[in-house]
C-alpha cells in the first residue's frame, strides 16, 4: 500500500495544470495515466485534427506553442505540448496505470485507491478525466444494419473508410470538420445537423477566442437556459474558418435535419433543418452585433466588415429537406457519430460524488465527499472551463482549495 497526499488520476491538460499548482504549493502527489501523457489527442482523435483556438489562446501561461501564435495547432503538437509542459515542472506521472475503483475509507479521511499497477492510501483524490471519457452513440440505428457504425473518436481519415458515400451525424466542430474533410476526399456526404451555435472564426481581424474574453463571454458562470449541451459548430481546420452550413451544401454536401429514428433500413429526418439553421444564424449575427456595439463603446480602432453580414441563399436541401433516408438506396457505407460523450465515473465508489445521472456534483471541483475535487469539467466554474487556458485556472483554484484544508489539518495538529 504506498501512502500519498493527493493522487491525480488523468495526464491530460486538467492532470498536468492540477500537478504544477501541487508543486507550487509543495504538496506531495502522483499522477496516474492509463496510456501515455495527453493520450486522448494522440489516439482517439482523427489524423487531422486541429485545435479549435489559435495557439496564442489556447496554452498554459508558463509556455507558449511552437508554432505561430495564430496558427491552430495540430494535435500531435498539442499532446507533445503537455509532454513537454510536464516534464518542465517536472510532474510526477505515471504512465500505463489503470485505475480501478476508489472507495472512502471508513472512519477516517481519504480514499483506498486499486489500480493496475498496486493501492494507494491518498488522502485526497483529483479525478482530471475530463469530459471526453465515454464515446456518445444514440441507440438509433441497430448493430445488425448493414452498415458500417464508428463514433468520431474511432474516425482517422477518409482512406481508411469503407467506399461508398458517408452519413456524418452532428453538426458541431467534430461533425463539420468530419463532413469537410470527406467531400475534400471526393467522397459523397449526407451531413445531419441539430440544434447549433455558430460563431464567427474570425470578424473585423480579430479571432473568435478574443472576441468572447473581451466581451466576457467566457467569464459567464452559468449557461443560459436550455443551452447547457448545445453543440458550437467552430473550426481551426485550414487556418481557422467560419462553419457555414449553407457553403458546406454548394460543395454537394446534402444536408439533413436531426437523426430521429430508424426503421426497416431507413433513416428517419425530423423536419428542423431550416430552424437549426437559422438559428445559427441568429447566433452568428448577435455575437457580430456584441462585436460592433464594443467597438463603437470602447473606440477600438478594428475595420468594418460588412460582407460577413451577407448570407448565402438557402441551398435545395433546405429549401426541400430530406424526411426519410434509406440507406441501401443511397449506397450508404459508414456512419460516422460526432455526437459527443458521458462521464464514466464507474470506478468512483463514493456516495453524494455523483448525481442521478452520473454526472460529478461539486462546487468549482469541489465534491461534496471530503477530499474529492475534480478538473476539466464543462462549466466547471465558467463558459471556459473546458478551454486549456480554462483548466490551468480551474486547477488552481481546486489546489488552493487542498492547500487551505492543509492548512487546518496542520493547525489542528500543532493544537493536538
Amino acid at each position: 500500500m504506498e501512502k500519498i497526499n493527493t493522487l491525480v488520476i488523468g495526464a491530460g491538460q486538467g492532470g498536468v495544470a492540477t500537478s504544477e499548482h501541487l508543486r507550487q504549493h509543495g504538496i506531495e502527489h502522483i499522477v496516474l495515466e492509463r496510456g501515455r501523457i495527453a493520450e486522448r489527442w494522440r489516439s482517439e482523435r482523427w489524423d487531422s485534427l486541429v485545435a479549435n483556438g489559435p495557439a496564442w489562446h489556447d496554452r498554459f501561461p508558463g509556455m507558449a506553442f511552437s508554432c505561430d501564435d495564430d496558427a491552430f495547432a495540430d494535435k500531435e503538437s498539442v499532446a507533445t505540448y503537455f509532454e513537454d509542459y510536464a516534464r518542465m515542472i517536472d510532474a510526477p506521472v505515471r504512465t500505463g496505470v489503470i485505475v480501478e475503483a476508489v472507495t472512502p475509507h471508513a472512519g477516517r479521511a481519504g480514499f483506498h485507491v486499486q489500480t493496475s499497477d498496486g493501492e494507494f492510501d491518498a488522502l485526497n483524490l483529483v479525478s482530471a478525466t475530463g469530459p471526453f471519457q465515454k464515446p456518445s452513440i444514440p441507440p438509433i440505428v441497430p448493430d445488425a444494419a448493414e452498415v458500417t457504425q464508428m463514433h468520431s473518436t474511432a474516425y482517422r481519415n477518409a482512406q481508411a473508410l469503407a467506399e461508398g458515400p458517408v452519413l456524418v451525424i452532428g453538426g458541431g466542430s467534430s461533425g463539420s470538420q468530419i463532413a469537410a474533410e470527406l467531400n475534400d476526399a471526393g467522397r459523397e456526404v449526407y451531413f445531419s445537423i441539430g440544434p447549433h451555435d455558430r460563431p464567427f472564426r474570425r470578424y473585423r481581424e480579430r479571432d473568435n477566442c478574443w472576441w468572447l474574453g473581451v466581451l466576457g463571454i467566457w467569464n459567464m458562470d452559468t449557461p443560459a437556459p436550455g443551452t447547457e449541451h448545445v453543440t458550437i459548430a467552430v473550426s481551426g481546420a485550414h487556418g481557422g474558418e467560419t462553419v457555414d452550413f449553407r457553403r458546406l451544401a454548394e460543395r454537394d454536401i446534402t444536408l439533413l435535419g436531426m437523426t430521429s429514428g430508424f426503421e426497416d433500413g431507413t433513416l428517419h429526418i425530423a423536419d428542423d433543418l431550416k430552424t437549426n439553421i437559422n438559428a445559427g444564424d441568429d447566433n452568428y449575427r448577435s455575437l457580430m452585433k456584441a462585436a460592433d456595439d464594443y467597438i463603437e463603446r470602447t473606440g477600438i480602432d478594428l475595420p468594418p466588415e460588412p460582407e460577413a453580414w451577407d448570407l448565402p441563399d438557402d441551398p435545395a436541401c433546405v429549401a426541400n429537406p430530406i424526411r426519410s433516408l434509406n440507406l441501401a438506396e443511397r449506397g450508404i457505407t459508414t456512419i460516422i457519430w460526432a455526437t459527443g460523450f458521458k462521464f464514466d465515473y464507474s470506478w468512483l465508489h463514493a456516495a453524494d460524488a455523483l448525481d442521478e445521472v452520473g454526472r460529478p456534483t461539486h462546487q468549482r471541483g469541489v465534491s461534496k465527499v471530503p477530499g474529492l475535487y475534480f478538473v476539466g469539467l464543462p462549466w466547471q466554474s465558467r463558459r471556459g472551463s473546458s478551454f486549456i487556458w480554462g483548466v490551468w485556472h480551474d486547477a488552481k483554484f481546486v489546489v488552493d482549495q487542498i492547500a487551505i484544508q492543509e492548512s487546518y489539518l496542520q493547525h489542528h495538529q500543532r493544537r493536538a
